[in-house]
């Protein structure tokens, strides 16, 4: 969602905010939590009803509860498929209950074990939309934008099957459409985002209290309001954080109104559905409500700590209020339920960094370098890992070398990294303000190598100082070396203000 300000005057950051419902979810994600457990009765003997239906009744409270882990979502499943076995004495299986025990796989996110049940359902039963609608979320997942077309054409189908009963494929074909955002139409819309809206109202005609389409619905209004500022669209990570904000237009208040009308409305219909109050944290910062977004991210979180995209939108809001340690912990736990998210190892650094004082120098120095170096495995050709890493070499990892020799080198890798950064960023328009930064950086760092050079180059040239404490005039000095030289000339050069204070930041002044 919306680009945050970095705490930063001199960072350069790809992040933005992240709604779940901007994506299809995948398993399906925390929306809609790989749907509901079907809970029709099928025809079948009292026996096999009452395994069923025990079994249906252990969904239900795992899901109350979130009580899921795998052994609990393998006891759960297999419950469904003994239900299933014991009818197949009378000769016919019970597709429902097939179904169930992909769903509750998925719930662990077993997929391949998902999949394989999903599509053992459909073939049992070829008209189950809610088979169709799980195997078309997959098929996206596994196909990504390629797979958009196709993937819609697959959920039409399946609200068709349906009759437009089935919530969850409502929801997910909005999602797809509101990404697709073409002209194209349907029955009683004319494009896509009209089709997107009328799909989630048609939901919540089939259940009022179907989280997943006030959650969408939201977004929804989010969305539209950003189109007003231009920045429709960007619901994902795309876009750029820097310290310079460009002008924006204004955004559609009446918009944005509405969409904390819908989330306001869901929550005091649900408090405990974890994403509406991602989706309210959006539409907080969104309106310059700060605090209250820090708030709305964090219930979030706490509601469900695998939340991804909430720990990532609570991090990126502390971040930019200098909440270094808050952000600290949130992108740690990002971590831990995607270790190799490259927005998460990137953020992770800065916090760090933001952190570093006299009496964690040089271990928090090596643990922000170590997630750059992470960032970096993950996406090589990202360029704001290089940015960053040239400001901690830059600011950081030149101090903790007090010869001023030493230091040359320092800034010759810092200089190269910013270079590193402005050969990977320059072709991409949104990076411009950063590459107009990473210049004036190396210009910096050419005029600070010239002031040190000149410093040892006038150090070794000075005569030795004439008069001595406890001396006689004209007695020869005792021997110095280079370096108490140059700090006895950049000592006098301070107190008789002949530079500027700040240039004598690399000798420890």
């Amino acid at each position: 969602m919306r680009s945050l300000l970095t705490p930063f005057a001199t960072t350069l950051l790809m992040f933005s905010l992240v709604a779940c419902g901007n994506k299809p979810p995948t398993k399906t994600g925390h929306d809609a939590k790989g749907g509901d457990a079907v809970g029709e009765k099928p025809q079948v003997s009292a026996e096999v009803q009452g395994k069923y239906q025990a079994a249906l009744d252990l969904f239900v409270q795992n899901d109350q509860k979130n009580a899921w882990n795998p052994e609990v979502c393998e006891a759960n499943a297999k419950a469904f498929l003994e239900a299933n076995e014991a009818n197949k004495r009378d000769g016919k299986e019970i597709p429902e209950a097939v179904y169930n025990a992909g769903l509750a796989y998925q719930r662990c996110n077993n997929d391949a074990e998902a999949k394989k049940y999903f599509q053992q359902a459909l073939q049992l039963d070829p008209k189950s939309h809610r088979a169709k609608t799980q195997l078309a979320l997959y098929a996206y997942k596994e196909g990504g934008d390629s797979a958009l077309e196709s993937t819609i054409k697959a959920l039409e189908q399946a609200v068709l099957d349906a009759e437009f009963q089935n919530t969850e494929a409502l929801v997910n074909l909005a999602m797809l459409q509101m990404k697709r955002a073409s002209s194209q139409g349907g029955t009683g819309c004319s494009n896509d985002l009209e089709c997107a809206k009328k799909n989630i109202q048609r939901a919540l005609a089939v259940d009022d209290g179907f989280m997943p389409a006030f959650n969408q619905l939201a977004i929804y209004y989010l969305e539209r309001a950003k189109e007003k500022a231009g920045r429709g669209g960007t619901s994902g990570r795309s876009a750029v954080t820097t310290s310079a904000k460009k002008k924006e237009k204004k955004i559609d208040q009446q918009q944005l109104e509405l969409a904390a009308l819908v989330c306001s409305q869901a929550i005091r219909k649900n408090p405990k559905y974890p994403a509406i109050h991602n989706t309210a944290g959006l539409i907080q910062v969104e309106l310059g409500n700060i605090n209250s977004a820090v708030q709305s991210f964090k219930t979030a979180a706490d509601l469900d700590p695998g939340f991804f995209e909430a720990q990532m939108n609570y991090a990126a809001v502390n971040l930019s209020f200098r909440g270094f340690k808050n952000a600290e912990d949130a992108y740690r736990a990002a971590l831990k339920i995607k270790p190799n998210d490259y927005d998460a190892h990137l953020g992770l650094a800065l916090a760090i960094r933001g952190q570093i004082n006299d009496s964690n120098f040089d271990q928090y120095v090596k643990m922000a370098q170590d997630e750059l170096d992470a960032a970096k495995k993950v996406a090589p050709d990202r360029p704001e890992t290089y940015y960053n890493e040239g400001i901690l070499t830059q600011e950081y990892k030149v101090k903790s070398v007090t010869d001023p020799k030493g230091q040359v080198p320092i800034l010759d890798q810092a200089k190269e990294l910013f270079q590193q950064f402005i050969a990977k960023a320059s072709s991409n328009a949104q990076y411009a303000d950063g590459v107009r930064r990473a210049k004036e950086r190396i210009e910096d760092i050419e005029a600070s190598k010239k002031f040190i050079l000149e410093g040892i180059k006038a150090a070794e040239e000075m005569p030795p100082p004439i008069d001595q404490p406890g001396g006689l005039e004209g007695d020869s000095p005792p021997p110095q070396d280079g370096e108490k030289r140059l700090v006895s000339w950049l000592g006098h050069l301070a107190r008789s203000r002949q530079v500027p204070l700040g240039c004598l930041l690399f000798f420890g002044y």
